[in-house]
């Protein structure tokens, strides 16, 4: 069976045309069979194309316009081997549920093609070349979508916020969010690097889970391509931010995160500006910075507190003092072209714990310190109010302290922003991704408060 969110779930009363494509795979309960996903170090899964750039993956399928083409599909999030194999045979062929068997109709091949570059509208891809492109998929059961990854559940909050639950191939899951600005006309989402995280931030639900495993790039641009599908069945504004803020930590995933980077701002893939995607992290030592140094991305630092004691306290994990840190942000900054020296530091504010007017002080002097280290430097403090995530301590300050929060900053010169709660009602929110019961989370935290 389908699986349906109990805040809300995408079907054709909620605005999902009948006329565009629904070539989309949710898990079913039954009968599906999870492939066992050989996920250790030195015996990583390999690439599947969509980690792959157009030469690299013409290699592989006998041709650059053939490259090309796979790109043009996968570009509007459609897996070019169920539009060319899968669709072709009976629904009753595959172990997972087409979605438009739960949305009747699709449409017709023109218009998948009025979505094509006009030189490839009439290219099709042979049995020989989708033999080769499922083949890259080996270790994914075969292909990207419903293979690779597979969307679970789709849930939709109040304020437009649409969370996307991904299965991966050994059952694991993973939430991305795609987060609409409607007034705009763009949308941002946060995409997940690690089933779970090691780092334990007291504040944020996916610390709560421990780490599993780290995300292949092939998993992590899988959630970008469901997300570009799902915006263009939905209706929703177009992707035009990505933001590593979702489940796990990249620096703890580097390699895949950086991979999956590459293929983000590729120009002749996803194409998406080097300024435009922003990696966050809680920079566990002062190399997690260094290690991206090169990245093509904008650096965010979870920063929370500038004291090292209360610094501690919210993220459990610190081995360095805040100094340390810092002077490692500073020097990958000094490093990096002018363009990507902007970065954000960000605090999630909880009442009574680190939204003081003297906590704002520290934050303040702290942050003054790198824009006076680093020339050119764009710097903006980033005001989260805390999102429930079933803490027995922690609440979200009022709005009168945020504000007196960020006046402070602007006084001394920072400029500073206080994030609007998006998606907090389907719990999409910052620090409320997890995907364990939410249940489990709460006793693990009340046990830690005794302790």
């Amino acid at each position: 069976s389908i699986l349906c969110s109990s805040v809300e779930s995408f079907s054709p009363a909620h605005g999902i045309s009948k006329n565009v494509k629904l070539e989309l795979f949710l898990s079913s309960s039954t009968e599906e069979t999870e492939i066992n996903f050989k996920h250790h170090d030195n015996n990583m899964p390999s690439k599947g194309a969509i980690s792959m750039d157009v030469d690299e993956l013409a290699d592989h399928l006998g041709g650059w316009g053939r490259s090309r083409l796979v790109w043009d599909y996968y570009r509007v999030g459609i897996d070019p081997l169920i539009h060319f194999r899968e669709n072709k045979k009976s629904s009753s062929s595959s172990s997972t549920s087409i979605f438009d068997t739960f949305i009747q109709g699709t449409d017709t091949d023109d218009g998948i093609q009025d979505l094509l570059p006009t030189s490839r509208k009439t290219q099709t891809l042979g049995k020989s070349a989708l033999d080769n492109l499922q083949d890259l998929y080996n270790d994914y059961g075969g292909k990207l979508e419903g293979g690779a990854v597979t969307l679970s559940n789709i849930s939709k909050s109040s304020d437009g916020t649409t969370k996307l639950l991904i299965k991966l191939i050994d059952g694991q899951e993973v939430e991305t969010v795609i987060i609409p600005f409607f007034d705009k006309g763009w949308s941002t989402i946060c995409i997940s690097s690690q089933v779970g995280c090691k780092q334990g931030c007291s504040f944020c639900a996916t610390g709560k889970m421990g780490l599993i495993r780290n995300l292949t790039s092939t998993e992590i641009l899988g959630q970008f391509f469901y997300a570009l599908k799902i915006c263009r069945i939905g209706n929703i504004p177009e992707i035009n931010n990505v933001v590593f803020m979702g489940m796990g930590e990249p620096t703890d995933a580097k390699e895949e995160v950086i991979k999956a980077l590459n293929i983000l701002t590729n120009v002749n893939l996803f194409h998406m500006g080097l300024t435009k995607v922003t990696v966050s992290t809680v920079a566990p030592t002062p190399d997690a910075f260094t290690a991206f140094k090169d990245a093509p991305c904008v650096l965010a630092w979870s920063v929370h507190a500038a004291n090292d004691k209360l610094r501690k306290r919210l993220v459990p994990t610190t081995k360095y003092t805040m100094n340390e840190l810092r002077q490692g942000l500073i020097d990958t900054l000094l490093h990096r072209p002018q363009r990507l020296r902007s970065t954000m530091l960000e605090v999630a504010l909880i009442q009574d714990i680190n939204d003081s007017n003297e906590a704002a002080e520290e934050m303040a002097h702290f942050a003054k310190h790198i824009i006076n280290s680093v020339p050119g430097i764009k710097l903006m403090v980033n005001l989260i109010p805390f999102n429930d995530i079933g803490h027995p301590s922690f609440r979200k300050p009022s709005m009168e302290r945020v504000v007196s929060f960020q006046k402070i900053l602007w006084d001394n010169g920072i400029f500073s922003h206080i994030r609007a709660t998006r998606g907090d009602d389907a719990s999409g929110a910052c620090g409320q991704l997890a995907t364990k019961s939410k249940s489990n989370n709460v006793k693990r935290m009340k046990k830690e408060e005794k302790m």
